[in-house]
């Protein structure tokens, strides 16, 4: 390269262009990347650095210093110390341990379903003292959780402005004989698949259930199905019978 003086282009000496490449005139991107950044780098990627180079330029301490002098401040007590806690657990790391082998025990013996706080208690009635935090902390450090309960099911909805079906038995559900007395009710049962509704006819002389019936949905048809099977199956008998609901 070259610049121009009263007209006349002047050819650069070798010497000048060689002496700006040592004071640091250089392209930047052939700059160290490690350095060039403005936030400092963490310090298990210094204490690597250190590691690397350690070798070729006398220890620790010395590449501790330059690298302080460049914004990159790490002492050789903390490189020391970050290599101590990978070679020697903390207290806490040895303890956490521990838990999570218990906890997992606990997870796996009670059907993969316990929570944090199910599990924080089992180990307290084990004399474990743990915080429940801590149960909670390793639960999520292990991948595991408890069974999550899906919304309440109501299965009736009373309108009050409707008026009640009368007690044909009094509430007297002690039947002499068979086929005397039945109660019909329905509920829900929870599934992988999803909320069954289940109807069912009790015989109250021997708390049979005579007949039942299952549907996804909690229509006036589920309960009548069950009952109407009932009837079926108890009409060969011809006996009276009352029933409540």
């Amino acid at each position: 390269a070259g610049h121009h003086d009263g007209g006349v282009r002047r050819a650069e000496a070798p010497e000048e262009g060689e002496r700006r490449a040592e004071a640091g005139q250089r392209d930047p991107q052939s700059r160290s990347v490690f350095l060039r950044g403005r936030a400092r780098p963490a310090t298990h990627t210094l204490v690597a650095f250190i590691d690397e180079h350690k070798g070729r330029f006398g220890g620790v301490e010395p590449i501790c210093r330059v690298l302080t002098d460049h914004d990159c401040k790490i002492a050789p007590s903390t490189y020391y110390a970050h290599h101590k806690r990978l070679t020697a657990p903390s207290a806490r790391t040895v303890r956490d341990s521990e838990l999570k082998i218990l906890i997992q025990e606990a997870y796996e013996a009670n059907y993969r379903v316990y929570g944090a706080r199910k599990i924080w208690r089992l180990l307290n009635r084990q004399d474990v003292a743990v915080a429940r935090c801590t149960v909670e902390r390793l639960m999520r450090e292990l991948g595991i959780a408890g069974a999550v309960r899906g919304k309440k099911v109501i299965t009736t909805i009373p309108d009050v402005s409707a008026q009640r079906a009368p007690d044909l038995v009094d509430r007297d559900f002690v039947a002499p004989a068979p086929n005397r007395c039945w109660v019909a009710d329905f509920t829900h049962v929870t599934t992988f698949a999803g909320v069954v509704y289940v109807a069912f006819v009790v015989d109250t002389f021997s708390r049979r259930i005579v007949c039942w019936s299952a549907a996804t949905s909690k229509e006036t048809r589920l309960v009548l199905d069950a009952l109407e099977m009932a009837l079926w199956q108890r009409d060969r008998d011809q006996r009276p019978y009352k029933k409540a609901s």
